[in-house]
């Protein structure tokens, strides 16, 4: 009977097993065979032949020396370190805002979780529209100030770069606010009241009991966030198609154009594996920190016991 068990367990499992192997293994055999070789669409041979102009990884140094490349990587991080950041603050403020009951919370809620649902290209579409020379933002400028405001958002270095900033804050902060108000709510309300009772402020309920509670989650959504704003690319190419010139061009916007404009897709399988090995590293370095985390609770949780 433990035969048949374990025969039928196999059985079943083997359609999911094949699927990932479709799904996960085959595509990364052929982004490493490539990425040794010379091969691309317009040679005239199958992929499966493309040991014919194996190269031995010079892919790999020429990614080294790619300025335009290079440039493209700290365009992306230069917006992770700036939008992460501000859609955590946001959202935490958010959360603690709505943590606490209030006339309407649940329309509030509602609307704050609009952003979030709309496609990525349609919100790309939206600021797009918004911030042209003639655009719904220039008209409210001119409206405060009394000035006329021309401004062409995105035909200038600095200023696209910010229009991209605040499209990716407006669509995700939200998520920010949506895992960090589960962590919020995930704290014992006793301790809560018990401090309440005896005369902590908000301030204090939130240094002395929230935050110390919160530090893994906290984790969690800066890990989320900082993964998927290094992913960057609806929006970006919606927006400005990496311009004006390379001003917005990230990593992604830099990939894109070398598949299919350019049509080097060894060099691109070699960008694509140097890639994953940095969003693998901030994976591990989120997943160490609340590791870190988790472990230090434990500890003060042994020695309160």
């Amino acid at each position: 009977m433990e035969a048949r068990g374990r025969r039928l367990g196999i059985y079943l499992l083997s359609p999911l097993v094949l699927t990932l192997i479709f799904i996960f293994a085959f595509p990364t055999f052929m982004i490493f065979y490539l990425a040794f070789s010379y091969w691309g669409p317009l040679d005239g041979v199958n992929w499966l032949q493309a040991y014919e102009s194996w190269n031995w990884g010079v892919n790999f140094g020429d990614v080294f020396r790619d300025a335009d490349l290079w440039g493209s990587v700290w365009r992306t991080l230069l917006i992770m370190v700036v939008v992460v950041p501000v859609e955590f603050i946001i959202g935490l403020g958010l959360a603690m805002l709505f943590v606490r009951s209030f006339p309407g919370k649940p329309l509030f809620y509602s609307i704050l979780l609009l952003p979030m649902m709309v496609v990525p290209a349609v919100t790309g579409y939206m600021f797009f529209m918004l911030f042209q020379a003639t655009g719904p933002i220039n008209q409210l400028v001119t409206y405060v100030t009394g000035l006329e405001a021309h401004w062409i958002w995105l035909g200038d270095p600095v200023l696209s770069m910010a229009s991209v900033m605040l499209a990716d804050i407006w669509q995700w902060t939200p998520l920010m606010f949506l895992i960090l108000l589960a962590g919020m709510l995930g704290v014992p309300v006793d301790q809560m009241r018990a401090a309440t009772l005896l005369g902590a402020s908000w301030g204090q309920l939130f240094w002395r009991i929230v935050l110390p509670k919160m530090k893994i989650v906290m984790a969690i959504a800066i890990v989320i966030r900082s993964v998927e704003a290094f992913k960057l690319f609806d929006v970006m190419w919606i927006m400005t198609r990496g311009g004006p010139g390379v001003a917005t061009e990230t990593i992604s916007v830099y990939v894109y154009k070398m598949t299919f404009f350019e049509l080097e897709w060894s060099y691109v399988a070699a960008v694509g594996l140097i890639i994953l090995v940095i969003l693998t590293v901030l994976a591990l370095l989120g997943m160490n920190a609340m590791q870190r985390a988790a472990k230090r609770k434990e500890e003060q949780l042994v020695t309160a016991g």
